[in-house]
């Protein structure tokens, strides 16, 4: 882990906090080339009714129309969750030199919890994969959105509050 990793991952953090004001998922990306922030995004599907609004695809869309080219040839990802399929999908598509990432997850991550699509040597591209920067802190931002939202329907359903 380098300390360009924990800058751009900072502001992969500022990204997600975004998102999470918006009542999004809280997930930020910055895509990087040749340490220069080019493009940014963050989890966007509720409020673009997009299931494919993710923050890694969000970020690979600006980065292509910021390079005038959807091959984002030595780019890096730095995202606060582990990429999921369909990210790993156009991240690989994109042939992104290296995804960065904080947070694993657990339930449908695709770079080394649930699969590992990045390990698959058959593809006729590889990309790099740095796990775990600063992933507590991209933990705790996740974990607190859902609990805070977690809070909030019980407060709305609460057997004590009063029905008018």
């Amino acid at each position: 882990m380098t300390r360009n990793s924990d800058f751009f991952m900072r502001l992969a953090i500022a990204a997600a906090q975004e998102a999470a004001t918006l009542g999004e998922v809280p997930v930020g990306a910055i895509l990087v080339k040749d340490g220069q922030v080019i493009a940014t995004g963050h989890n966007h599907p509720i409020g673009m009714k997009d299931p494919s609004a993710h923050a890694e695809i969000c970020a690979l869309r600006a980065g292509g129309l910021a390079l005038g080219n959807y091959r984002l040839v030595d780019c890096e990802l730095y995202v606060t969750l582990e990429p999921c399929l369909m990210c790993s999908g156009a991240i690989l598509q994109a042939r992104l030199k290296k995804v960065v990432f904080g947070a694993f997850d657990e339930k449908i991550g695709a770079a080394g919890s649930v699969l590992d699509v990045f390990q698959n040597a058959t593809l006729n591209h590889q990309t790099q994969i740095e796990a775990g920067v600063l992933r507590d802190e991209c933990a705790a931002l996740l974990q607190d959105f859902f609990k805070q939202r977690r809070q909030s329907k019980k407060e709305v359903i609460s057997p004590n509050s009063s029905i008018n």
